[in-house]
């Protein structure tokens, strides 16, 4: 089979499509015949070196596809050879077949289709588990997050918004500024132009709930915005891993920091975020309330093509390749 895989950590020429044997399912596991695969920021940084795969886990790229089952382990019962579906993956997914746990894959939702669904897991699964899950976002409450037009950015906007919250987002140029409007975002805030926490102050917003993927240097900003009893979920480091922080600021408003990340968590976790997710957000998404927002597809081929616009961070939504 075609897979994508990084010899030696660099740019996005280092990105080459190999030949690999097709995996067989382990117990417990599921073979799925690829379809598309979704980009994410951590590809970028896995090819660049920055984040390894988890002990045991494929080297080849891709931590969400959607496709058609192919053959199934001992011991699955709910899913079924050529069932469509989509999954979460702790890599392969760059690649024409990946194996996976059964409890990372959900039959494809209604209203999209097979090529869209690969553009679902990741965020869905990313939103539901820390917006919700971590950061108990409440109906009436405001939800700020950071990077409004990315794929992750642009599903928080709709199922907050879906749940009753207020939305605020911080984007990079105009076209995101209307885009993440039309999407629902009562605030959107260049952040190139303006200061996210002083344009908030001014209009007297606190956030209950910050979805951050900025890091320390965003750290003091958001504390200094987060209402009482306000909830700051850190899932990135773009803008760096180290910073100062304000414990009597934190004391005085009883909030809490948070810091998560998907990939590395177990099996059994994984699979209980995606078995909630998809109770809740699927039925939105087949109701055409939530949907993915697919920025462009591109074929396997082209992956340093996708990883390009990715890293120029020139898209809106999601990036796909297709297979």
């Amino acid at each position: 089979m075609r897979a994508v895989t990084v010899p030696t950590p660099g740019g996005v020429d280092t990105l080459e499509v190999v030949d690999r044997p097709v995996p067989e399912p382990a117990p417990g596991e599921v073979l799925i015949r690829v379809t598309a695969a979704g980009v994410n920021r951590a590809d970028i940084l896995q090819r660049q070196g920055h984040y390894d795969p988890p002990a045991g886990a494929t080297d080849v790229l891709g931590l969400e596809c959607s496709g058609d089952i192919v053959s199934v382990g001992d011991g699955v019962t709910e899913l079924r050879p050529g069932a469509h579906v989509c999954a979460l993956l702790g890599g392969g997914g760059y690649a024409e077949y990946v194996s996976v746990p059964a409890g990372q894959v959900a039959t494809a939702p209604e209203g999209v289709s097979l090529i869209e669904a690969a553009g679902l897991m990741e965020v869905a699964s990313t939103v539901w588990s820390n917006v919700f899950m971590m950061g108990k976002l409440q109906h009436g409450e405001t939800l700020l997050v950071h990077g409004g037009g990315s794929g992750i950015g642009t599903f928080a906007i709709q199922l907050a918004k879906a749940f009753g919250a207020r939305v605020v987002a911080t984007v990079g140029s105009a076209e995101k500024a209307e885009f993440c409007r039309e999407l629902g975002a009562d605030l959107v805030i260049n952040y190139r132009e303006q200061d996210f926490a002083e344009v908030m102050r001014d209009a007297g917003v606190r956030a209950d709930v910050i979805l951050d993927i900025i890091g320390a240097k965003y750290l003091a900003a958001n504390v200094s915005v987060l209402a009482t009893a306000g909830r700051l979920v850190i899932i990135g480091m773009q803008g760096g891993a180290k910073a100062e922080l304000n414990l009597g600021a934190l004391l005085a408003k009883r909030a809490a920091v948070m810091a998560t990340s998907l990939r590395a968590r177990p099996s059994n976790e994984k699979a209980a975020i995606v078995s909630a997710m998809v109770a809740q957000v699927w039925p939105l998404v087949a109701q055409g309330t939530v949907r993915p927002i697919i920025h462009a597809t591109y074929p396997l081929e082209d992956v340093r093509q996708a990883h390009q616009v990715m890293e120029d961070s020139s898209h809106t939504g999601k990036i796909l390749l297709t297979l």
